[in-house]
């Protein structure tokens, strides 16, 4: 995976935290640079986590799936962008305003239960999981703290356009794993 790719992987996986930290902007009203660097902070650091986490859960079982790896990466992956685009069509659900450790941390770990899933897949992929978990968690601490921003600005007019794009970033991703697995590239 290059570095354009590896962006464009982290663009997607950001765009859960992105909606969120929208919605958190709608509810908080008048924000503070501490409101984007908190939601940045929960959300790209559980983003950074969460890939390791997974890579090292998923080298646990490359051995006895690595002939299939490219169909469980392009699986889980677009799996993952399905529910994106799933939940982009669900009705919204109002989102506390608080920033209290309980609810910051409930809300870093569902958005980030997917990039575990990817770092599944980088352990598949032989991906270098450093550089990659760090670019995940930098592009979502930049994309959750500019989604504080627009939501107090914007309210909730992008939230649905973000998890769609981000589900279809998924999906193509997936897919382009795939058939690059079944053309032996």
């Amino acid at each position: 995976m290059n570095m354009g790719e590896l962006f464009i992987l982290a663009m997607g996986l950001s765009m859960d935290a992105f909606a969120v930290s929208v919605c958190k902007g709608l509810s908080l009203g008048s924000i503070r640079w501490k409101h984007m660097s908190i939601a940045g902070a929960w959300f790209g650091g559980f983003q950074f986590l969460m890939p390791i986490a997974g890579y090292y859960l998923g080298s646990f079982f490359t051995e006895f799936i690595t002939s299939y790896n490219y169909w469980v990466s392009s699986i889980l992956l677009t799996l993952i962008g399905i529910n994106m685009l799933r939940e982009s069509t669900e009705k919204t659900k109002p989102i506390d305003a608080s920033m209290t450790l309980c609810s910051m941390l409930i809300l870093a770990i569902a958005t980030s239960i997917d990039a575990m899933a990817v770092g599944i897949t980088f352990a598949f992929m032989d991906v270098s999981i450093l550089p990659a978990a760090l670019t995940i968690g930098c592009v979502t601490f930049i994309c959750s703290a500019s989604g504080v921003k627009a939501g107090s600005i914007f309210g909730l007019k992008y939230k649905t356009k973000a998890e769609r794009a981000g589900g279809m970033v998924l999906i193509a991703i997936g897919l382009k794993i795939l058939l690059t697995g079944l053309a032996g590239i």
